[in-house]
């Protein structure tokens, strides 16, 4: 990788902004637009972010991240010296999107893409009801929860573990589909399912029980219908330090107490 054109990004953050002048003065950059390779700075917030603003402008380069924010599940340690060596044996991950299409109340459609998670939540003290199809088949007719939401591999330790999800490894093509706080069918904790599968949530009456949708952290209020697709056209490659590599972090999460 020594070739590459290389440029820096940095989170708004005093310590991200300190490392940022750091390494501007240590190394030549190149402008993102025309790099071939992105250090971002900051946090796993920023890393979504930097990784939304590729997609959005339809140019995916690989990311390497190092940690400046708070877990940085993400990123990799923040060590400004040896960063050339350390870009060169980097090991890269694929990353692929999921797209939820998600229909208003109104009528409206909005497409968007998520590299962690789809989740539907409700948006007032009443449950949420939702019907669960997958691949055009009715597998739930009525699902009584706080919300639900389906994780990519690389999401999966993230807001679909805390909600009690199951650890997908990197590279297992599959999709976890965890509810959030089920009431009925009360004893139903989630499916996980191959990646190709098509993936509907239906919202029940939602004049009376309102629910939201967010793709990461893009918001879409009062929907009534939710279509999830997983997206390899646009696929992202993050890039880690071989010891502290992506796939092996998933993998050793299953043994945090």
């Amino acid at each position: 990788m020594s070739n590459l054109r290389r440029a820096l990004v940095a989170s708004p953050t005093n310590p991200a902004e300190t490392a940022a002048h750091e390494l501007l003065a240590a190394h030549d950059w190149a402008e993102p637009e025309d790099a071939d390779l992105l250090v971002a700075l900051g946090g796993d917030g920023f890393m979504l972010q930097t990784l939304h603003t590729m997609l959005e402008r339809h140019r995916t380069i690989p990311v390497f991240g190092m940690n400046l924010g708070t877990v940085g599940f993400l990123m990799n340690e923040w060590r400004p010296d040896g960063l050339e060596e350390r870009l060169k044996r980097a090991k890269s991950f694929k990353v692929s999107p999921l797209v939820m299409t998600a229909t208003t109340v109104e009528g409206e459609t909005h497409v968007l893409p998520a590299i962690n998670e789809v989740s539907l939540l409700r948006e007032t003290r009443q449950t949420a009801k939702l019907e669960v199809t997958v691949n055009d088949r009715i597998v739930l007719d009525e699902l009584v929860c706080d919300g639900i939401l389906i994780a990519t591999p690389a999401g999966s330790t993230a807001y679909n573990l805390s909600a009690h999800g199951p650890i997908l490894p990197l590279g297992s093509q599959m999709l976890a589909l965890t509810p959030i706080s089920p009431f009925r069918p009360r004893r139903w904790r989630g499916a996980i399912l191959p990646e190709k599968t098509r993936i509907t949530l239906k919202v029940l009456d939602p004049a009376k029980r309102p629910v939201s949708a967010v793709a990461d952290q893009r918001e879409v209020r009062d929907v009534a219908q939710v279509d999830v697709v997983i997206d390899h056209n646009r696929d992202l490659t993050l890039l880690f330090d071989p010891e502290h590599a992506l796939d092996d972090r998933i993998t050793m999460e299953q043994f945090v107490a």
